[in-house]
């Protein structure tokens, strides 16, 4: 089976906070789950290097966007190996390949009679003499009344012309602006009206919850038509005679990033990107994993894209859309500098500690929070206290009776148990379930932590070493089988316990191992988090009011 995991591509605007990060994780999960199944993955992702938000840091910080930009990119990418994802490809926007490939795309869905020209009303800023890109304009919602910056509402998911704004106002001068002709090119979104429907009716019993309910409320209301071209100095120029000062609009082109990554990925490995593309069986499953403000982008926009290019392109077929993440029970603000920056996460804790929290309680089902008490309590009870208490226990056991388990077998009882575990944990990675899929296994930990308990073997050794070496031996089969089934989510400390017992990554099936060769000392999995680290955690979030800007010397002037 060929697996395409497309994970969202964040922002080079700033530095990524744990809101970003909760809705990109169940994605390397899935990479790591299918690759240990034996399936061939291409996992790709990159930064969204172009729009608004860059060039509004860029003139707050007087600084060129392209040095925001690419500043962000590499920092980005230094924090997702960190946090140990497992990309194929990990890309940006702003490259010369992915210029060209968007050209491409352009000219052949021009060709393709998909995109028109229109004359439209669009905002001009008369004081600061220039149309107002979607994010330098202000106003209410023209569906719900809310306060909004640029085209979506982020209240009722609407995405509108920004003209339709209600009491507009630009955001550089706060000037009301006034309304003037320009041209540009539009994408015939309703022409797909009838193919997206019945891609929706094919497809949707595979998403979640909220992909399917704000999909079909855009079906309900009918596609419309939107620009593919924005007045902009800052972007990929339109490839078009007579168009050429103007950018291809950044939700066209950032949307192919996913396309245009796998391409690069296929050039630089000598691969074959058609094999996780094009529709010539039905050996492909395509996962898109994203935020619930991106829904319409992944279920509407892009298999639009992909239909009008009329290339045989594969289209998602699973939609993990998370909700949004709070934090200490208010939404996260980078504004106010009210977010937990990933950079300084992983600088102060364990990067599997981190990983294990925001699937356990991330927004996967609905909106969740960030609580530095239960981020703490998370690592000492669970994975501290729970599997590493655990694995710690039997270490010294297994060291004295390694060499008299030849000829052992597992109990029956409990290698059903985990063999059914497999199953179970895999059907729920595979349908996006991954808090289920993680209480699952923390189930089996629970329960050998009481088998341990029960059995007590520290009794058993002194009145029937027999027994107790069968207990040790049923103890070892759990933790071998525990690491492959924890690998695709806290992946650090299983390689750690993998590298001390010298056992090879196996694949996602029942295993059970004979023959021990322990390495060394055995690394500690988690150290525990003071109690302490709450308040001085909480109070920190609290104190600091100012968003820290990048150490780059400035390059304009505003």
């Amino acid at each position: 089976m060929k697996i395409f995991i497309a994970g969202a591509w964040p922002y080079a605007n700033g530095s990524l906070h744990v809101g970003h990060v909760a809705s990109l994780i169940p994605a390397d999960v899935l990479a790591r789950y299918f690759r240990l199944k034996g399936d061939e993955v291409l996992y790709v992702s990159g930064s969204d290097c172009h729009g608004t938000p860059i060039t509004v840091k860029a003139k707050q910080e007087c600084k060129a966007p392209e040095k925001i930009a690419e500043f962000y990119h590499k920092e980005f990418k230094k924090c997702f190996e960190d946090l140990g994802f497992t990309y194929d490809v990990y890309s940006k926007t702003y490259s010369n390949f992915h210029y060209k490939e968007v050209k491409r795309i352009f000219l052949k869905l021009l060709k393709n009679d998909c995109l028109y020209e229109k004359e439209i009303d669009q905002t001009y800023c008369q004081k600061c003499e220039q149309f107002l890109p979607d994010r330098y304009i202000e106003g209410n919602c023209p569906s719900c009344g809310n306060v909004v910056n640029g085209d979506q509402c982020e209240k009722c998911f609407q995405i509108f012309e920004t003209i339709e704004l209600r009491n507009k106002s630009c955001k550089i001068c706060k000037n009301e602006p006034i309304v003037k002709k320009t041209r540009h090119f539009y994408f015939k979104l309703s022409k797909f009206q009838n193919s997206i429907e019945k891609y929706f009716e094919e497809k949707s019993h595979e998403w979640k919850e909220n992909a399917i309910n704000l999909t079909k409320r855009y079906l309900d209301e009918g596609l419309e038509d939107r620009a593919v071209t924005r007045d902009l100095d800052y972007g990929i120029d339109t490839p078009v005679e007579g168009f050429e000062n103007k950018k291809i609009y950044v939700w066209i082109e950032a949307v192919c990033g996913y396309y245009t990554a796998s391409k690069k990925w296929a050039l630089e490995y000598g691969k074959k990107w058609e094999d996780f593309w094009i529709n010539d069986s039905n050996n492909i499953k395509a996962y898109y994993v994203h935020g619930k403000d991106n829904i319409p982008f992944h279920t509407v926009i892009l298999p639009s894209i992909l239909l009008g290019l009329n290339e045989n392109l594969h289209l998602p077929d699973m939609i993990i859309s998370s909700e949004f993440l709070n934090l200490e029970g208010r939404k996260i603000s980078t504004s106010k500098n009210w977010a937990v920056w990933l950079p300084y996460l992983l600088k102060n804790y364990n990067a599997d500690t981190i990983r294990y929290f925001l699937l356990n309680n991330g927004p996967e089902k609905g909106d969740a929070d960030f609580s530095w008490r239960e981020f703490v309590y998370s690592n000492n009870i669970d994975l501290l206290g729970g599997f590493g208490n655990f694995v710690n226990r039997i270490m010294p056991f297994i060291e004295k009776y390694k060499d008299s388990f030849k000829n052992l077998e597992i109990d029956s009882d409990m290698k059903n148990k985990i063999e059914q575990l497999y199953t179970s944990v895999g059907e729920k990675i595979e349908n996006g379930k991954f808090k289920e899929s993680i209480k699952l296994i923390f189930g089996l930990v629970r329960s050998a932590n009481k088998y341990f308990d029960d059995n007590k073997p520290w009794e058993l050794k002194k009145t029937d070493e027999t027994k107790c070496r069968d207990v040790i031996y049923n103890c070892f089969q759990i933790i071998v089988n525990l690491l492959r089934l924890l690998e695709p989510f806290i992946p650090f400390c299983c390689e750690k316990a993998r590298n001390f017992m010298d056992l090879p990554i196996f694949k996602w099936e029942f295993v059970e191992v004979e023959n021990i060769k322990l390495k060394g000392n055995p690394e500690i999995l988690f150290e525990k988090i003071d109690k302490s680290s709450i308040e001085k955690e909480v109070n920190r979030l609290y104190n600091s009011t100012m968003v820290p800007s990048i150490g780059i010397e400035p390059t304009t002037k505003s």
